[in-house]
């Protein structure tokens, strides 16, 4: 093949690269005088008629998309070619090697630099997407680096042209199933999101040097794309949340085009993207088990296990100033991740409001201010939160982005300790949070699993569904989810029945325990916990 001249004009000159699908050669353009790459399609000769037209097909279709896109990122396509009963593509000649040849080379790419090459590549999808096309093959082995330092995207493929016919079959899935996002894994038709969620594995693969879901088959693969949430990359530095936050399973929880070339940016130079927190609740990681030291603390068990399930009075405890105040934050902390829920925070603000029991807790409800009203759309315009949400800046010490219409019913400030209670319906459906700014326990987890133990006993029906450390946003935390049913007769006004909750709890590094609390009746499940993931994400300290 080598000196084959191609529609009078383009003479092969040596083979540069190859794989499954085609081989890439160099060739020079004997009218313009240039030196170009031509993709000859080489699988075309292996397959029967029915797929060879599939084949025809997609290399039409690459050359077409890539036309449609203007953008010095997207390797340029100059021409379309026939010959032996086949198409042959003329493109831009990138000299240097891809992505996939560096880490391969190198072991794994330094992060500041992977994040350098993800804001080129999404310079390139965004002039793709704006085009109406999506690349569908986003990784490594798609992204050339030039010897020149420019980075640029090529291969569309499989790229889907918006209005373009489907050239796939029925139940095919096309693309690198290592890159393939959730969502098209399990049929569904892919977004913008979905090829941005490539770019995040990718940029995984560029700094730990492997892929982060490739497994023994393409079918364990595709489970752990859709089942399982990577190892925290050990190697990303600053741009270990992005990685996480495009690596979210539901895409619209991924970053948009704009703030992520920010937060890429901002990585590019070193600086960890706050912006990206956001986005990244909490991550699963196996910390090891503390022995719990404080199971056996006399005078304040006692007091948690009360609160838990909703009881009136607090047992006795020595007079002391200190252990009041401890006791103090041991109850409103136990409000926070305590089985009791909907009706019954509010009773228990009821009883305990606007007096001291002796346990140094007091009970009142001071005003939250909303945020501006969001902008159209599934988003307000730069704020990261749903349509219909608002943003409220909480006197406790705590913004947080709820439903509008949702009431703060319940306060508790004193001692370090400040709790809040959020409602649409008196308690039905509960978001509540607390801030200890002097816990009585070394970490969240031996906290969580504390109450466990107890509430687990006096609870009917009660069952743990998980109780696991994980980090919430690069913090030590947990995340506690139960089931219990609901007994009318436990206290006034209480909503009976099956019930369910969730509680992700973390310590800051100045010692502060965070609690974020979420529960309803198990029938509105699925509602509440999507919600829960919004609240996470909006939650901010301060």
């Amino acid at each position: 093949m080598q000196g084959l001249l191609l529609a009078g004009r383009y003479r092969l000159v040596d083979s540069i690269g190859s794989g499954g699908m085609g081989r890439v050669w160099r060739a020079h353009d004997e009218v313009l005088h240039r030196v170009v790459a031509i993709k000859e399609l080489t699988a075309a000769l292996y397959v029967t008629e029915s797929d060879r037209a599939v084949l025809l097909a997609r290399t039409h279709a690459e050359a077409r998309a890539a036309a449609r896109i203007n953008h010095s990122a997207v390797v340029t396509i100059h021409d379309v070619l026939e010959h032996d009963n086949r198409p042959w593509i003329v493109m831009e000649l990138v000299e240097g090697g891809s992505l996939a040849d560096a880490v391969k080379e190198h072991g794994r790419i330094e992060a500041a630099e992977a994040a350098r090459i993800g804001m080129w590549v999404l310079r390139a999808l965004g002039a793709a997407h704006a085009a109406g096309v999506l690349h569908r093959d986003v990784k490594p082995g798609n992204v050339l680096l030039a010897t020149d330092g420019r980075v640029l995207l090529t291969d569309f493929g499989i790229a889907q042209v918006e209005g373009d016919s489907t050239i796939t079959r029925t139940g095919e899935i096309v693309g690198s199933v290592d890159y393939l996002a959730p969502e098209r894994v399990r049929g569904h038709d892919p977004g913008p999101a979905s090829d941005l969620w490539a770019l995040g594995a990718t940029l995984y693969t560029a700094v730990e040097g492997r892929s982060p879901f490739r497994r023994t088959s393409p079918l364990t693969t595709m489970q752990a794309v859709v089942d399982e949430n990577p190892e925290p990359p050990q190697f990303a530095g600053a741009l270990g949340p992005v990685i996480a936050a495009l690596l979210s399973k539901d895409p619209a929880h991924r970053p948009g085009a704009a703030q992520l070339e920010q937060m890429l940016a901002e990585a590019a130079e070193g600086r960890r993207p706050k912006s990206a927190q956001e986005y990244v609740a909490t991550q699963h990681v196996d910390l090891p088990h503390r022995e719990d030291t404080t199971a056996n603390a006399p005078g304040r068990r006692e007091a948690r296990e009360a609160q838990a399930i909703g009881r009136t009075r607090l047992q006795s405890a020595p007079p002391t100033a200190s252990r009041r105040r401890r006791r103090g934050r041991t109850v409103a902390v136990v409000l926070a991740v305590a089985a009791i829920v909907g009706a019954a925070g509010a009773v228990a603000a009821n009883r305990f409001a606007n007096r001291d029991d002796g346990t140094g807790v007091s009970v009142g409800t001071p005003p939250t201010s909303d945020s501006a009203t969001p902008a159209p759309g599934s988003q307000q315009a730069g704020s990261g939160i749903p349509e219909g949400w608002v943003r409220k800046k909480d006197p406790a010490g705590f913004s947080i982005s709820l439903p509008k219409g949702w009431k703060r019913s319940v306060s508790i400030d004193q001692d370090g300790l400040r709790q809040v209670d959020y409602s649409p319906d008196k308690g039905k459906h509960l978001v509540r949070v607390a801030v200890d700014t002097a816990p009585d326990f070394r970490t969240s987890y031996e906290h969580m699993s504390y109450l466990n133990q107890r509430i687990s006993r006096r609870l009917r029906d009660y069952k743990q569904l998980s109780l696991k450390e994980e980090l919430f946003r690069d913090l030590p935390g947990v995340r506690w989810e139960y089931t219990w049913n609901a007994l009318a007769k436990d206290a006034p006004h209480y909503f009976p029945g099956p019930y369910r909750a969730i509680d992700v709890g973390y310590m800051e590094s100045d010692g502060t325990e965070y609690a974020i609390y979420a529960a309803s009746p198990a029938d509105d499940w699925a509602t509440t916990r999507k919600q829960f993931d919004w609240i996470l994400r909006g939650f901010r300290e301060g």
